[in-house]
């Protein structure tokens, strides 16, 4: 705890950041083109799918990722409401639309998948409409945060949301499991061995960890500029003072 106090400091996460991201960028193209080439040109076709499993390269990446932005969001909120980490708040509402873009990712990608291989470009599916719940969730969450004059009071009922709607993350991850459902189940997290040739397994970890990276590049951008707007908004305010007096 008394590190995240230390980085709480908005100059200092300002600098550690402004360090981190070159790497943390570089990082990024690197594990995606080495994806991309590998999954979309040197993996081989599936036997069931055909070609069209390659949109699994970017639909499954798309998935996780929506689930961990809203984690990750939740998870800030609950440091923002009970420790009043000056940071977290920020982290929380830059992390929302990100998030959101991601589902909207694997909404689309995955109707792009259904459509061949299910018929359909929609079903109201228990793994599908709890991602759409979840793409909502965003949306509501970003609507209610701006809602408000004060942006305290803002921060704090997004932050309940946050909280209540993280109970739709573990009901998409096991809705496949809970219900008899047209969607497949896992087939990379099962404890015994993930069901998917290492062809398929590599490109699909390499996209993952490089939508991670991703995430995290676009979250340090998003809270520097926030912080940056802030701290021009506290200069304003002076110079007009200053000004008035």
């Amino acid at each position: 705890m008394s590190k995240l106090h230390y980085l709480a400091n908005p100059a200092r996460f300002s600098r550690l950041s402004a360090l981190i991201l070159p790497w943390l960028a570089l990082a990024t193209i690197l594990l995606m083109g080495t994806g991309l080439y590998l999954g979309l040109l040197d993996s081989p076709p599936d036997y069931q799918q055909g070609e069209t499993v390659r949109i699994m390269y970017v639909h499954v990446p798309s998935a996780w990722m929506a689930m961990g932005c809203y984690s990750s969001m939740a998870i800030a909120s609950a440091m923002a409401l009970i420790w009043r980490h000056p940071l977290a708040d920020l982290i929380a509402q830059e992390s929302a639309p990100i998030g959101a873009c991601f589902t909207a990712i694997a909404l689309a990608t995955g109707a792009l998948w259904g459509q061949p291989m299910w018929g359909t470009w929609w079903v109201w599916d228990a793994r599908l409409t709890s991602v759409l719940v979840l793409f909502f969730l965003y949306l509501g969450y970003i609507a209610l945060v701006n809602a408000f004059d004060d942006p305290q009071r803002g921060a704090r009922a997004g932050a309940v949301l946050a909280l209540v709607g993280w109970i739709n993350i573990p009901i998409i991850k096991f809705s496949v499991d809970w219900w008899n459902t047209l969607h497949q189940p896992a087939s990379v997290s099962r404890l015994d061995a993930p069901a998917i040739h290492p062809d398929m397994l590599t490109p699909l970890l390499l996209m993952g960890l490089a939508f991670l990276l991703l995430y995290l590049v676009l979250l340090l951008l998003r809270v520097r500029s926030r912080l940056l707007e802030r701290r021009i908004l506290v200069l304003r305010q002076r110079k007009m003072e200053e000004w008035g007096s």
